[in-house]
């Protein structure tokens, strides 16, 4: 039996006649950039998220940069980021001339550690971002005590957890501001690339509205020197529709969750956990092991599609080079990018080939 990493075909035939209509809607239209589609969007994705403002953007990693722009974050300002996540979150910070600084996470939910977050607090620190990585919510009571006791902005990068709840409020609600990336693997992924801003800040929300469109909202008057980064109308209408079938889809993904959780026995795989308060929507999900590599030979050879994410923690990264870190300096990051695999998780997994997967893993002898 073949099993991908990840299969559209489900999902994509449940959708097939309104993704048709919303394309037809918008052609008719003959208006593609910043119309009624993103509006609508913005004004649903906003309400889901149980924020006042949503603002659409190019894609992830331009939403975090926007926010540090629209909070006046740059050169000389340092932003407290994980060690362990996608290179985007600390790339943001980057772009807007300020020093990612990275902190280890927590080996039981793999999110940033906040006990471990004071200690790098200089007077140069202007905000902390928390990822909720892999699908589940960081432990943002903790994370808002401290932003709250240093004057520190919270931002969350929702990139991998679209509809996942921390003590019953949604992600992108949680902390100053959130972004999200619509990019297609994502639980609510577009047919391109896409972002998204989500605040209850008023005045942070109109700058990035600002920002996104050449530091304009009315044609060639620029208030800012902004960028080129908005959601077109195409894929907005796109995420309408999805957005429509995101809580089912992620229930599917909690129960392929439950399944591998409950019957995945094997003493050489470690299995990731859902955080007390949490609803983990399982953008991911992630195992552990030493052998690590021998693993994911062995599922490859049974047609078991797997990732690795991410193979090279941001520090040791060539892009990173003139931080002169070496391997040794932040071991927690290190030792899950040695470790972790990312196994099949999609709406739409057959009860077969979740079986399959299960049996398979069971029956590798890791030792």
């Amino acid at each position: 039996m073949k099993v991908p990493f990840l299969d559209f075909s489900k999902m994509n035939e449940e959708i097939r006649d309104e993704i048709k209509e919303a394309f037809d809607r918008v052609f008719e239209s003959k208006w593609y950039i910043l119309g009624k589609e993103v509006e609508e969007f913005e004004r649903q994705f906003a309400s889901y998220c149980g924020v006042k403002h949503c603002i659409g953007v190019g894609n992830g990693l331009e939403a975090l940069m926007l926010i540090l722009k629209g909070y006046g974050i740059g050169p000389e300002d340092e932003v407290i980021v994980p060690s362990n996540t996608y290179i985007a979150t600390a790339l943001a910070v980057s772009y807007v001339g300020a020093k990612p600084v990275f902190v280890e996470p927590d080996l039981e939910t793999y999110n940033i550690n906040p006990k471990l977050i004071e200690e790098k607090i200089t007077n140069k620190t202007r905000a902390i971002i928390a990822v909720h990585l892999y699908g589940q919510a960081s432990e943002m009571d903790e994370i808002n005590e401290i932003g709250r006791k240093y004057n520190l902005k919270v931002i969350e990068d929702a990139a991998q957890a679209h509809g996942a709840e921390y003590k019953g409020r949604k992600t992108g609600s949680l902390g100053d501001a959130a972004g999200f990336s619509f990019y297609p693997g994502k639980n609510l992924g577009g047919f391109g690339d896409g972002g998204a801003v989500t605040t209850n800040d008023d005045e942070l929300a109109e700058k990035i509205r600002y920002l996104r469109n050449y530091g304009s909202i009315k044609k060639y008057h620029h208030v800012y020197k902004g960028h080129n980064s908005r959601l077109d109308e195409m894929q907005a209408a796109f995420l309408r529709v999805k957005l429509n079938y995101l809580d089912k889809w992620n229930e599917e993904r909690r129960k392929i969750a439950k399944l591998y959780l409950e019957n995945i026995k094997n003493e050489s795989i470690i299995l990731p956990k859902e955080a007390d308060s949490r609803k983990h929507v399982w953008h991911l999900f992630v195992i552990r092991t030493k052998k690590r590599d021998e693993l994911q030979k062995y599922l490859e050879e049974k047609e078991i599609g797997t990732l690795i994410h991410y193979p090279i923690p941001m520090h040791l990264q060539k892009a990173y080079s003139d931080f002169n870190m070496k391997e040794g300096d932040l071991p927690i990051a290190e030792k899950i990018s040695k470790e972790v695999l990312s196994l099949p998780m999609w709406p739409g997994m057959t009860e077969w080939q979740i079986q399959y997967v299960i049996d398979t893993l069971n029956n590798w002898e890791g030792e």
